[in-house]
């Protein structure tokens, strides 16, 4: 799932797992054939340890994924906070609203999110973020340093 939450904009690329060459092939999508005017892509990641530059030198020559890692800004998640990811948000309401049975064979799997997709983009549906910095302070205290001690 990638998610462009200020634009209401989603893609959804299902694939047959998750691998290391799975995602570095998105990104390298994302990256190349998206952005027209972006200098950079801002990229908010869970920790699965396929989410990392690493990914892209398993799946292309090292000048491309040289060239992929120079135009990412990397911004993990903490731990244990993959709710603070909208991305994954917006891939729940997706599990929730397309998703809830069993689907086969992989083409009819690939072709539900699509359409999902294309109506949520049509419309310019986006995640009504509520969570503060106030917020974060006080859910997220344990991983950060307090200045006031």
């Amino acid at each position: 799932m990638v998610f462009e939450s200020l634009l209401g904009w989603r893609a959804v690329q299902v694939t047959e797992r998750r691998t290391a060459k799975d995602f570095a092939a998105v990104v390298r999508w994302l990256v190349e054939e998206v952005p027209e005017e972006a200098e950079k892509v801002v990229l908010v990641c869970d920790n699965l340890n396929t989410h990392q530059p690493a990914s892209w030198y398993e799946a292309f020559p090292p000048e491309q994924a040289r060239r992929l890692a120079e135009c990412i800004e990397w911004h993990y998640t903490p731990k244990h906070g993959s709710w603070l990811n909208m991305g994954e948000i917006e891939r729940r309401v997706l599990q929730r609203q397309a998703l809830d049975r069993r689907i086969e064979p992989q083409e009819q799997m690939a072709r539900i999110p699509r359409v999902w997709e294309a109506d949520r983009n049509e419309r310019g549906v986006e995640v009504k973020w509520r969570f503060t910095t106030t917020d974060a302070r006080i859910k997220l205290h344990k991983l950060y340093p307090s200045l006031q001690e």
